[in-house]
Order: structure tokens, then C-alpha cells, then sequence
């Protein structure tokens, strides 16, 4: 055997869980201290930089010249190199090592980010956000190692919540600094950030190194293939999902071809992994009930998650708030995250995973039906203790649904590549299907409601008519002509319509996340009943140093 591929000769407490993760050596409290600041920076490196975009692709539209469709490339791009790495990402540590992959993309993120900054152009954006996506699924693998090595081994599942929630906090945080951010540079500050970032985190890492571990050859040529066409098939998804609602559905033909083309490559890619004699992803494995409904669970999560990017906050935009009128609320929703996030690395339990999700759907559900009473009255301040709840609970369901998949993957090594994949993948694209959905759902019953309301409006009707006048009345000093004050006046009644109808519409927005959320916490508690009555354990084992690699997305790409 190559020297570099011999096992390590461990002690008991020190030994890797699963080949391609770091030992765990006895640490001093000051180095451990160290190895948790470095392991935040990281992780929020990893999620900060598209949150950043996402946050701002108004602001971004006009320097780049680019229209609605094409700004929404940016994050696009980022969840079609993101959602497939991880097929490689784990077999490439198995073999090399994380420290060289997040070491040789953070150079290659860095220099694309820094040449961006001179040249005012869309395409080098897109390139600038591909590049985030591919070392972004390495960040959050490495955010959560060096958490990992900040607790003592009793206190390792704690580590695993904070590690993988850390980048949750990217999306709330990023829509409270961007607005300094613009003003430093335009839209040059907020890249200029994310290079400050990415060379922070390159510089930490580069000093404070990771316990080495145990690495083997694990690569085979087939491995290649499944990955190109996977990797197609889901940045032709993602393409799909992210400009669907924004081209709409059945306007373009790209959007149809990328469909059809996307369920062919995908296909395919199961179809030879599923007939492998060492395949990469263990697709018997991914069948089974107990992964399905996992997989099920978070992509629903995520769909009543994107009630805050898409729901809340396009709502509060229809009515005209600038986002330094929204600061106090993104404010709370980083307060509930940070909140969630505490409170399930305290409470978290190996035995009793499904009560937590219950309590984060329930915290989410009674958001979104706070929400859905909305008028064109509501302020940011009525949204403040809804917008907390739903944050709260999007932490807070993270924890368990992790460890209840990593713990099919504690017994059975070979399940690493498939659950890092299907996490990362029912993360992004649970997001961006929720933003699709919800927008979607937005537009369809706005003009119903538009419609509904215009059919309702006769300048017959008395009461329409002291509306006409008032309005018209508005422009008395402005227009002599009276025919000229009416037509104004009528446009201003048709304004008001039109946001009267976005109002209902974002209610029923908010009263479908609250049914979706309603319903999947009664199929989780039915759940729970029936392995209590079946005595069936809920998750029956302690992790060591668990080991995974996925990219969850907090910017919901909207």
C-alpha cells in the first residue's frame, strides 16, 4: 500500500468515524476557543457571499446592465455548481484530503472574485457565483470539522447543530450589512466584502490546520460519468426552478427542453449507479421509506422557510418599504435563527428527534397564520414576532433532521456519498422549489384577486364615484384640464386596486405555507405515534465525529 493511503495507528479517542474526516485529538481550551472562531468564519464565508447577492439583486440590475431574467442568473448560478459537488466533494477528501480541495478552490474563488472588480460585466458575476457554489459545498464540510474539534467528545452533537447551523445565519445578517455595504462602493462593496472573507477563511485555515485523518484511493473512472451527468441534470433543474416564475412556465422553450433534458440526465445517472458493483450513490439506500420520507421532510421545511424571502419580505416591498425601513426586521429574523440555533444544540436528544421538529413546524405554521391577516396597513413592526417564529423554528429543524439521516450513515460508511448528495440536494433545491412555488402561487392569485376586484369597480356606483373625485382632486393644483384630473385619478384608483390584489394574494401565500406546515406536522406527529406504539427507536446511536458534507443554502434564491 502507498505510504499516503497507510492507516494512522490511532488511540481510541482520537480515531476518524468514517474515512476522509479529521481525528479528534485532545485539545486546550485556548486552541479549542480558536478552532470554534475559525470554524464561524468559515462557515459563514460559505453562505455569506451569495446571501449577499441574493440580498440585493435590485441594486446589482442596473451597474451589470442586466434585466430581471438575467440578474437572476447570480444566484442561480450558485445552486447549480453547488447542489452536485458533493459527489466528489467526499470521495476527493476520502482520497486527498479537504484541506487541499478548500484550499485549491478558496485560491481559485478568491482570484475570480478579485478580477470581477475590474471588470464591470455580467458574465464574470455569473463566473464569480459558479465559483461560490463549487467552494461553498467544501466551506460548510469544513465549518462543521472545526466545530467539531472545539467540544470534547461528549458534547459532539452539539458541535454538529452549531456547525451545520452557523451558515443559517448567513441570510438574515447579509440583509443587515448590505446597505452599508452599497454605500461604500456600490456594488463593488459587497464583492469586495466577499473577498475580504474568502481570504480571511484561507488565512485561517492555512494557520490553524485540521487533525490530519485516514486516506485511501476511492476514486474509479465511472465515478466521472455519473457525475457529469448528475451534476447536468440538476444545474438543468436548477436553471429550470430559479427563471421558471420569472420567464414564466410556458412562455419560453429553453425552460421546457432544460426540464425534459434534466429528467433524461438524471435518470440516467441513477439508472448506472443503481446497476454498480461499487457505485457512488447507494440508490437501493436512498428508496427506502425512512430516506424518502426524510428527503420529503426537509424539502417541505424549506418550502414554509421561504415564507420569509419570498412571502414577508416581497410584501413588504409591494408596499413600498426600502430595506433601511426593514433593518428591525431582519434584525429579529437574525435574533430567531440565532435563538433556534442555540436552543436545539442545547436541548438536541438522540432519542427524542421527531418532538423538535413537531415544535419548529408548529413555531412556523402559527407565523405564517399570523401573517396571513396582513392589510395594506401592515407595517414591519406587525411582522416582527411572526418573522422571529418562523426563523426560530428554520434553525431549529435543522438539528434533528441531520442526525436522523447521519445515523443510517454511522452504521454503513458506504452511505456517506449518497446522504451528503441528498442532503445538499433536498436543501437547495427544497428552497428553490419553495420560491417557485410561492411566487408562482403569487402571480396566479393576484390576478385573480385583480381581476375579481376590477369587476367589482363601476363609475356608477356612488361610492366610486366620491373615490373618483377624491383622487381627482389630488392633481387639482397640478392639471387644469378636468378630463386630464379624472384619467390621473382613475389611474390612481386602478394602483390601489392592483395593490389591494397583492395584499390577498400574499395572505393566501402565507395561508398555504401555513397548511403545508400544518400538514407535515401532523404526518411527523402521526409518525411519531407509530413507532411509540411499535416501539421502534427513533434514532438508537451516538455519534463520535460525524462526517458530512452538504451545503445547505440559507440565501433562498428568490
Amino acid at each position: 500500500m502507498n505510504d499516503k493511503y497507510k492507516p494512522h495507528d490511532w488511540a481510541p479517542h482520537e480515531r476518524p468515524a468514517l474515512p476522509g474526516s479529521p481525528s479528534t485529538p485532545l485539545h486546550p481550551t485556548p486552541k479549542r476557543l480558536a478552532f470554534a472562531l475559525v470554524g464561524v468564519i468559515v462557515a459563514l464565508t460559505g453562505g455569506l457571499g451569495n446571501a449577499l447577492v441574493v440580498a440585493n439583486l435590485p441594486y446589482l440590475q442596473g451597474p451589470l446592465g442586466a434585466t430581471q431574467a438575467e440578474i437572476a442568473w447570480l444566484p442561480a448560478a450558485y445552486v447549480m455548481t453547488n447542489v452536485s459537488m458533493n459527489l466528489l466533494l467526499v470521495k476527493f477528501r476520502q482520497q486527498f484530503g479537504l484541506r487541499a480541495f478548500t484550499e485549491v478552490f478558496l485560491v481559485l474563488y478568491a482570484l475570480v472574485t478579485f478580477a470581477h472588480l475590474f471588470v464591470n460585466d455580467l458574465n464574470s458575476a455569473i463566473a464569480v457565483r459558479a465559483a461560490h457554489g463549487m467552494v461553498g459545498a467544501a466551506l460548510s464540510s469544513l465549518g462543521l470539522y472545526y466545530m467539531i474539534q472545539a467540544f470534547p467528545q461528549k458534547w459532539r452533537m452539539k458541535a454538529l447543530v452549531l456547525g451545520l447551523g452557523t451558515a443559517q445565519l448567513a441570510i438574515p445578517l447579509a440583509r443587515l450589512v448590505s446597505e452599508d455595504l452599497l454605500q461604500i462602493a456600490e456594488w463593488r462593496g459587497l464583492y469586495l466584502f466577499e473577498l475580504g472573507m474568502c481570504l480571511l477563511s484561507l488565512g485561517c485555515v492555512l494557520v490553524l490546520k485540521l487533525p490530519p485523518g485516514d486516506r485511501f484511493k476511492a476514486f474509479e473512472p465511472l465515478d466521472f460519468l455519473t457525475f457529469a451527468l448528475l451534476a447536468t441534470g440538476f444545474a438543468s433543474l436548477c436553471a429550470v426552478l430559479s427563471l421558471g416564475r420569472i420567464q414564466w412556465w410556458f412562455e419560453e422553450p429553453w425552460i421546457g427542453v432544460a426540464l425534459a433534458a434534466a429528467i433524461a440526465l438524471i435518470a440516467a445517472g441513477l439508472a448506472i449507479e443503481h446497476n454498480r458493483m461499487r457505485p457512488l450513490l447507494i440508490t437501493r439506500w436512498l428508496g427506502s421509506g425512512r430516506i424518502l420520507r426524510l428527503a420529503m421532510g426537509v424539502i417541505l421545511s424549506r418550502i414554509v422557510l421561504s415564507e420569509q424571502a419570498t412571502g414577508a419580505v416581497g410584501f413588504l416591498q409591494n408596499l413600498n418599504m426600502g430595506s433601511e425601513q426593514l433593518h428591525t426586521l431582519y434584525f429579529f429574523m437574525l435574533l430567531g435563527s440565532l435563538s433556534g440555533l442555540l436552543v436545539s444544540a442545547l436541548t438536541i436528544n438522540p432519542q427524542h428527534l421527531l418532538i423538535p421538529l413537531i415544535i419548529a413546524l408548529a413555531c412556523m405554521a402559527t407565523g405564517s397564520l399570523m401573517d396571513s391577516f396582513s392589510t395594506s396597513l401592515t407595517r414591519q413592526s406587525n411582522m416582527y414576532l411572526s418573522q422571529f417564529l418562523l426563523a426560530f423554528g428554520g434553525t431549529f429543524f435543522l438539528g434533528p433532521t441531520l442526525i436522523l439521516g447521519i445515523s443510517g450513515v454511522i452504521g454503513n460508511p458506504q452511505n456517506m456519498v449518497s446522504f451528503s448528495v441528498l442532503f445538499g440536494i433536498t436543501q437547495n433545491v427544497g428552497g428553490l422549489m419553495g420560491s417557485a412555488l410561492l411566487g408562482t402561487f403569487q402571480v396566479v392569485r393576484e390576478k385573480y384577486h385583480s381581476s375579481y376586484v376590477v369587476e367589482h369597480l363601476s363609475l356608477i356606483d356612488p361610492l366610486m364615484q366620491s373615490r373618483l373625485q377624491s383622487a381627482s382632486g389630488a392633481y387639482l393644483s397640478a392639471l387644469a384640464d378636468p378630463s386630464a384630473r379624472t384619467n390621473q385619478g382613475i389611474r390612481s384608483l386602478a394602483t390601489i386596486a392592483t395593490r389591494e390584489a397583492n395584499v390577498l394574494a400574499y395572505n393566501d401565500v402565507f395561508m398555504l405555507i401555513a397548511v403545508i406546515a400544518i400538514l407535515t406536522m401532523f404526518w411527523i406527529s402521526s409518525r411519531a405515534v407509530w413507532l411509540w406504539m411499535t416501539t421502534e427507536p427513533v434514532a438508537p446511536f451516538t455519534p463520535n465525529a460525524p462526517t458530512f458534507s452538504a451545503q445547505p443554502t440559507g440565501a433562498n434564491p428568490s
